[in-house]
């Protein structure tokens, strides 16, 4: 074999240090590429806002994602790594233009808000999104203040004079704010941010009654969210609809989907959107951890649905275990997912145990007519 470092031409070969400084240049320039795609998304964003014009384009992506494709396989590149490539590059332009639309038609006009829990992390999330658009936020939290925000201890030190409340603790503290609220009503409007209601109840109805301006919502995403497109915040009109109107208000320039329900129908739907599909998971990994299989052998032998439903398990076994403890354990309606569960599990294991094929068929052409009634996201 040979061993002379010059190519057939007698040229020097590069080495393979020179290589990837070159490979590093190339990524360097299309990361600067990329900072002045986002330079001109920002000027689009501005001229969108000055002429009315919705910051999201679903037939503009879909010709941007196209002309992707069709320019990669040119280039001799996969079209999918075109359109994953700008895909990227359309979320991450959409949450620039949503930060600064929040920033550019915010109403916060230096009106007070005191966010009670602001250290916990959704408390955080609502002192980011509400400083964005102008408010002039406080944070009151027995564990600590929130850099660059004026604190309170204790809720109970500050005026409570505040145009807007957002009471943004665990559950459990929650209801019982609500109901300590209750026994002098602030002025301003009052939410919670709970991922149910049914703890709720008591506190919510009787901050109603004393004559509380007094809403409900729940942001149907994590404290690490950024881009709203795509996500859901649920609003509960208590009684009183302006208060309804102002938290939605806050949401307006943002591209969420608001979506609005009653205080019963939230926990019963809640049950399966978030109780079964918790439920689901913590089961998979429960299995999994419990199988006696080590994660490195399992993963060599990984397919496409297990690598899948690893990704989203994985996601769940990392959230704070309190918080979904609390999701299953005070909805009036968990069991009622639970037992669902239960039921579709041992009914599989029935089909599968007596060699059952038109069962099996069954189960499957049964939740495949029903995903597929789903609307399209």
């Amino acid at each position: 074999m040979s061993t002379d470092p010059d190519g057939a031409d007698g040229a020097a070969r590069p080495s393979l240090d020179e290589l990837r400084a070159q490979l590093a240049a190339i990524d360097k320039e299309i990361l600067e590429a990329a900072a002045r795609r986002q330079a001109m998304v920002q000027q689009i964003g501005a001229v969108k806002r000055a002429t009315g014009v919705g910051t999201r384009d679903f037939r503009q992506e879909r010709d941007v994602v196209e002309r992707a494709r069709r320019a990669a396989a040119e280039l001799g590149l996969s079209p999918a790594l075109g359109e994953e490539l700008v895909l990227a590059l359309i979320r991450s332009s959409l949450t620039v233009q949503e930060k600064d639309q929040v920033a550019a038609r915010g109403s916060g006009g230096g009106r007070r808000v005191l966010v009670i829990g602001g250290k916990g992390n959704m408390g955080r999330w609502f002192v980011r999104f509400l400083s964005a658009q102008g408010f002039a936020v406080e944070v009151a939290d027995p564990g600590g203040a929130v850099e660059g925000y004026p604190w309170h201890a204790s809720w109970k030190d500050a005026t409570l004079d505040h145009e807007l409340i957002v009471v943004a603790a665990p559950m459990p503290a929650t209801n019982q704010i609500l109901l300590e609220l209750a026994a002098a009503p602030p002025r301003g409007v009052v939410f919670d941010v709970g991922s149910l209601k049914s703890p709720l109840r008591a506190g919510l109805r009787a901050l109603r009654d004393a004559g509380g301006r007094v809403t409900s919502i729940h942001p149907m995403f994590g404290p690490d969210t950024e881009l709203l497109s795509g996500r859901h915040v649920i609003f509960i009109d208590l009684g009183d609809a302006g208060a309804t109107a102002e938290a939605r208000a806050l949401f307006s320039s943002t591209m969420a989907t608001l979506v609005d329900m009653d205080l019963e129908s939230h926990d019963r739907l809640i049950a399966y959107v978030l109780g079964l599909s918790h439920a689901l998971n913590i089961a998979f990994f429960t299995a999994l951890a419990e199988s006696g299989e080590a994660a490195p052998r399992l993963a060599t032998l990984s397919s496409t649905t297990f690598d899948a439903q690893l990704q989203v398990a994985s996601k769940v076994a990392a959230e704070n275990p309190d918080l979904y403890f609390e999701i299953q354990h005070l909805n009036d309606y968990g069991t009622e997912s639970l037992s669902a569960l239960l039921y579709a599990v041992e009914r599989l294991r029935s089909v599968v145990r007596a060699g059952d094929l038109e069962g099996f068929r069954g189960l499957m052409t049964r939740g495949k007519g029903y995903l597929t009634t789903r609307p399209a996201r």
